[in-house]
């Protein structure tokens, strides 16, 4: 017995390391991985024919009426609010940079104000197709009341709306959610709630954006 103790013992301590080994070099189960995809300007992406229901993109722009680069990007966004429908919804709001456009917050207010008529964006595209006619007017209030009179509102309801406590509200509570963003320049555009680099912040840039998200489920699907 005592002569076999030793093969025994090494016997044991070779099925140990064999199942370490065993053990150590079998394929292991792959992990659960989550990665966040965002397309980059070269992705080339289908238009979704039918994408999932209910899911809705939210275009955010921060903007400022006088703003050149702005007005460029309007016909694009207009475009794309029409191409996607319902499937986008399209949120504009106010960041008139005061300090370098005089005229800014003035056709904040007459945008706002034409909300409260249910013309905001009846407005909103007037005042960013005609930005020639009032940038340097130095009154640009009767312009906008021209505007405002263009589109059968009630004028002199418009005129005191523009210098009214809710509209002023309304672009202040616009300027702290900027604020709170970190953002001070426009246009800036997020896309449910993720801003976009300036370099993609283009008509065909951001439509591969609101393409890529309309391919996401849902939270909460299966």
């Amino acid at each position: 017995m005592q002569r076999s103790l030793p093969f025994l013992i090494i016997a044991l301590v070779l099925v140990i390391a064999g199942l370490g080994v065993y053990f150590l070099m079998r394929p292991r189960p792959a992990r659960e991985s989550f990665a966040t995809v965002a397309p980059s300007p070269t992705t080339s992406l289908a238009v979704p024919q039918n994408p999932p229901q209910g899911v809705v993109v939210t275009l955010e722009e921060f903007g400022d009426y006088q703003c050149p680069p702005c007005g460029a990007l309007h016909p694009a966004l207009k475009q794309l609010k029409q191409e996607f429908g319902p499937n986008l919804n399209f949120v504009f709001r106010n960041l008139p940079l005061n300090g370098i456009h005089k005229n800014a917050l003035t056709a904040a207010q007459a945008a706002e104000a034409a909300r409260m008529q249910s013309r905001f964006w009846e407005m909103h595209d007037l005042l960013y197709e005609n930005q020639g006619l009032w940038v340097e007017d130095i009154n640009p209030k009767t312009i906008f009341i021209k505007f405002a009179s263009d589109l059968g509102l009630d004028t002199s309801r418009f005129a005191n709306d523009m210098d009214g406590p809710q509209v002023k509200l309304r672009i202040e509570a616009d300027d702290a959610a900027a604020t709170e963003l970190g953002i001070n320049g426009t246009p800036t555009v997020l896309l449910n709630g993720r801003q976009m680099r300036p370099e993609v912040t283009t008509e065909d840039g951001i439509r591969k954006g609101i393409q890529y998200l309309l391919t996401q489920k849902p939270s909460g699907t299966q």
